[in-house]
């Protein structure tokens, strides 16, 4: 995100970098909780709380925008005397509906223990250009007419460190010679800042300009910069509390149609347990057949023997599938800069491709053979047919193209 203030004027740039289908834009009216209405912009689904917020702004200018972070410090000393937050959707439209200044958020959120978000870092800025940073230990006001702020804590993240991340230094590299507020060229600035990649064409779900002197906002659909769609906040809150699914402003893209039609375990719950009843059926198997093996040597050739690590290997596998959703959407080999491991199994899909005609023709020989009982063909039927499942998945899912 970015926000810059020229001549009095402040308008505040947001890019949701999502892979969720279900952007939406609403609007909510003060009320007898509430003492201001607020529009908000999101895409995550919250059950009862309706969609959580991204970003947003009041009738009063102030603009607020949520960015995933991580932090180092896991302490939450200092904060046991506070209010505990127990709606975090609650809790974050709150604070648009009840402050109307940056001073008016810092001493709101002071009553909370806000380290509950240890992975969100937070920015709410006025129409005068103050700003608010809030990290989950920390608090920084700001007045610098441009700022920049991407997926990292400020208090704990060097400059150097901070430019490594490519959208955050093209943010601070547009900006370095000139400043405008126009809205030509911070839709320039929100596409510099913006993400494609060239896997599935996926990236910046959601862009969202606040002017926040005139109460509007411009909203760019799937990092397509050629056509936007304006609110008055004003305006639409005189018309009711409502909520608009933003792709239907929008014509057809097709990159953001591959999207909503790409089956992943994530978001596809049969997928998943399929792939959970494979990784388990894989271990079981390399407990089976290992027992067996050393208790009976004569009756099992030694090639049984590899089930125990590939068997090891697959289970772990479909835990990273299961629970990484980086996987599917980045280039092969897929690296992770946190875990070696997790970047290793990215060359699992070809050890399984290699070892399958071997495996195949094995389990022929096998089956043929009348020293195997009927539960050792069935299991090593049952392990050809998961194989030829996940080379078919890991097929269409552009594990195998590395170049």
């Amino acid at each position: 995100m970015y926000k810059i203030t020229v001549n009095g004027k402040t308008v505040v740039g947001c890019n949701e970098d999502a892979w969720r289908t279900t952007p939406h834009i609403w609007f909510e009216n003060a009320n007898n909780n509430y003492q201001y209405g607020a529009a908000f912009t999101g895409s995550r689904f919250d059950g009862e709380n309706g969609f959580a917020p991204q970003s947003g702004m009041n009738e009063y200018g102030l603009c607020y925008s949520r960015l995933a972070s991580a932090i180092t410090k896991k302490e939450r000393s200092g904060f046991e005397n506070r209010l505990k937050i127990t709606n975090p959707t609650a809790y974050l439209k709150n604070i648009l509906h009840n402050c109307k200044t940056v001073d008016d958020v810092q001493k709101f959120i002071s009553k909370y223990d806000h380290s509950y978000f240890l992975e969100d870092v937070f920015i709410y800025a006025e129409p005068s250009g103050k700003y608010l940073v809030v990290e989950p230990y920390l608090m920084t006001v700001g007045y610098d007419p441009k700022y920049v702020l991407s997926n990292f804590c400020p208090s704990e993240t060097t400059t150097e460190k901070a430019m490594r991340l490519d959208r955050y230094r093209n943010g601070v590299t547009f900006l370095k010679n000139k400043m405008d507020t126009s809205l030509a060229f911070c839709t320039a600035l929100s596409d510099t800042m913006s993400v494609c990649r060239e896997k599935i064409g996926d990236g910046t779900l959601l862009t969202s300009i606040w002017n926040t002197k005139e109460a509007t906002v411009h909203l760019y659909f799937y990092h397509n910069y050629q056509k936007s769609v304006q609110f008055n906040i004003k305006e639409e809150l005189a018309k009711g509390d409502h909520s608009i699914e933003i792709q239907n402003l929008f014509t057809k893209n097709e990159e953001f149609e591959k999207l909503a039609t790409y089956q992943i375990p994530q978001n596809n719950g049969r997928l998943r347990l399929l792939l959970m009843l494979i990784g388990i059926f894989s271990a079981f198997s390399s407990f089976y057949f290992s027992v067996n093996y050393f208790r009976n040597k004569k009756q099992y050739a030694k090639y049984i023997l590899l089930f125990l690590p590939l068997g090891i290997i697959l289970f772990y596998y479909m835990f990273v599938l299961c629970t990484n959703i980086n996987v599917f959407y980045f280039k092969a080999p897929y690296k992770d800069y946190y875990s070696g491991l997790v970047s290793a199994t990215s060359y699992i899909p070809f050890l399984l491709l290699l070892l399958l005609m071997p495996i195949g023709k094995h389990t022929v020989k096998a089956f043929r053979d009348k020293t195997f009982n009927s539960i050792s063909k069935f299991i090593l039927i049952l392990n050809l047919l998961s194989y030829i499942i996940l080379i078919g998945g890991f097929i269409y899912w552009d594990f195998y193209n590395i170049f």
